[in-house]
């Protein structure tokens, strides 16, 4: 079986810092390997360079890889939520710190973007009554954390 995909971060000397927040915030999730290594190789007293973690069983890899480069919305994780509560949870925690934006999505304190989606915006606008689902987006678009009740509110108009 081929190995998953796993997305690695980059950050800027903050790597075991951010994995143990991600591993905080997300249930079923883990830090599988820490690599350290100074000037003349691997050394358990040197700084991180390498964290390889999970988030819910999916792999991820971070990197203290310096200041070169920075995270953008360009690429955000999507988090589907079963309901209300669960989406208020992520968002609290995600925001900590981080910065909301439209929508759903938000920046964390690394600025690593995420998208805190309930199951029910998907099943919502993809009703076959176009109607109701443009009742739906329209009232997405205004909104900053996602709210099912006013999104059910919005598709029973």
């Amino acid at each position: 079986m081929t190995p998953p995909i796993a997305p690695c971060l980059w950050f800027d000397g903050k790597a075991e810092e951010a994995v143990g927040y991600y591993v905080s915030v997300f249930d079923n999730s883990r830090v599988v390997h820490v690599d350290r290594f100074s000037d003349v190789g691997p050394d358990p007293a040197a700084p991180v360079v390498f964290v390889e973690f999970e988030i819910n069983g999916q792999p991820f890899q971070a990197i203290n890889g310096g200041p070169e480069f920075s995270f953008s919305e360009a690429v955000s994780f999507a988090i589907e939520c079963a309901d209300q509560a669960e989406v208020d949870r992520y968002w609290d925690a995600l925001t900590d710190g981080g910065e909301p934006s439209q929508c759903g999505w938000l920046k964390d304190r690394y600025g690593v973007s995420w998208q805190i989606v309930p199951r029910a915006l998907n099943e919502l606008l993809r009703d076959a009554d176009r109607e109701k689902a443009g009742r739906v987006m329209r009232r997405m678009l205004q909104m900053t954390k996602l709210n099912v009740a006013e999104l059910q509110a919005a598709y029973d108009g």
